[in-house]
């Protein structure tokens, strides 16, 4: 699982440290067909089938192709302890919860594979941290005048305590387009409860960096510290306020927090998506100073399915099968039917909202969402040019 929130509910031990938005793990009762992981999947949260062995959580996930995973692993802070004897378990079983393969990977400091599993190579997009003044340096010229832009022009950027007032203003960022990188933004419409579910994965050891300008939050970047690596799980800013370049600036402070606290390297999600070549996160990080780092990622064969599986690599997505110029075709007509979805789905959203605060008393407050299909034509939500903002870290 990737990029993903949760609060874990599996049998009553109580264990853990949750997917991406609550930090610790919630016992409750067990469902009649066995362990069970609450876990969010593009924003909604799903129920799925999961094992403890060895104090660490797997989750199942697949129908044709059952596949386990560490729960939390691009998370977390160690790499999976003894793979061999969770292995072993895993194959172990019963029919009902054994997955067909079982795949885990190594840290982006770990680039040199360690195990004799079958493997492929798994392209993150990461930062080799030394000092601040070093990253800088190496910038494109035009990413250093957009961070020194960004505090001409006003914007503040601090660290600041996860809390419900803070919650209420990534809220409004959240709610500000239905449509992002040329597809329907899984985080908009959420309630209050929602987003600080959500977002309050890790607070123990997160930074909240938050861009302010006149008081006003207008970006936000969730670093989550991993040991000797810092990832980012969200970074989010408004497109009202691109002008400002609030992202470029969070990233400079991103750099910053992990000179300080000796973190050796800083990961944004992934580098490159299968054979997706063209991408305006991909840019946006390639400007930003982030590297295609590969890193060893297994795929061990559980059953004869499995071993099929992985011998045939059905586990690869559409993304890494369809030729490159599919993809885009792909990707373009996608832009075009959400741009003509966006007014429809602001329009739903917005007299819920009005709904709420009229039951509640309160007054009819301004728009809090822009329309992306008014604003931006379909063609410039894919295109480069366009005031792409850097969302989450898929």
């Amino acid at each position: 699982m990737r990029n993903q929130d949760v609060e874990v509910i599996i049998g009553h031990s109580g264990m853990g440290t949750g997917l991406h938005a609550a930090s610790l793990y919630t016992p409750k009762s067990v469902s009649k067909d066995g362990n069970t992981i609450e876990i969010s999947v593009r924003g909604r949260w799903v129920r799925a089938p999961a094992l403890e062995i060895n104090r660490q959580i797997f989750v199942i996930t697949g129908s044709w192709i059952k596949s386990a995973t560490v729960h939390d692993e691009e998370w977390l802070e160690t790499e999976l302890i003894n793979p061999e004897a969770c292995v072993n378990q895993l194959r172990e079983q019963g029919s009902e919860l054994r997955p067909d393969l079982f795949s885990f990977t190594q840290k982006v400091s770990a680039t040199v594979p360690r195990h004799t599993f079958p493997m492929e190579w798994d392209s993150l997009a990461a930062i080799r941290i030394t000092t601040w003044q070093n990253w800088w340096e190496q910038l494109p010229r035009e990413t250093r005048k957009n961070v020194r832009r960004s505090e001409k022009r006003g914007v503040k950027i601090a660290c600041e305590d996860f809390s419900d007032e803070l919650v209420g203003e990534i809220l409004q960022i959240q709610n500000e387009c239905s449509v992002r990188q040329g597809r329907l933004y899984q985080h908009y419409g959420k309630s209050f409860d929602q987003v600080k579910r959500d977002h309050s994965g890790f607070a123990e050891r997160s930074d909240f960096i938050c861009a302010r300008f006149e008081n006003e939050l207008i970006g936000f970047l969730k670093l989550v510290d991993r040991g000797d690596v810092a990832s980012i799980m969200q970074l989010n800013s408004q497109v009202a306020h691109y002008d400002k370049r609030p992202a470029n600036a969070l990233l400079a402070k991103a750099v910053e927090i992990c000179e300080t606290k000796g973190i050796s390297y800083l990961t944004y999600g992934r580098f490159n998506y299968g054979n997706k070549d063209d991408s305006g996160l991909r840019d946006f990080k390639i400007r930003n100073g982030f590297e295609n780092v590969l890193v060893p990622r297994y795929y061990v064969p559980l059953t004869p399915w499995g071993k099929i599986c992985v011998k045939a690599r059905l586990y690869r997505g559409l993304h890494q099968i369809l030729p490159s110029s599919v993809i885009k075709a792909g990707v373009n007509i996608r832009a075009k039917w959400y741009s003509f979805r966006a007014i429809e789905r602001t329009t739903l959203v917005e007299s819920t909202q009005d709904a709420k605060r009229n039951s509640s008393g309160l007054p009819r407050s301004g728009r809090q969402t822009c329309n992306i299909s008014n604003r931006w034509s379909a063609s410039n939500l894919t295109s480069q040019k366009s005031p792409t903002q850097p969302v989450g870290s898929k």
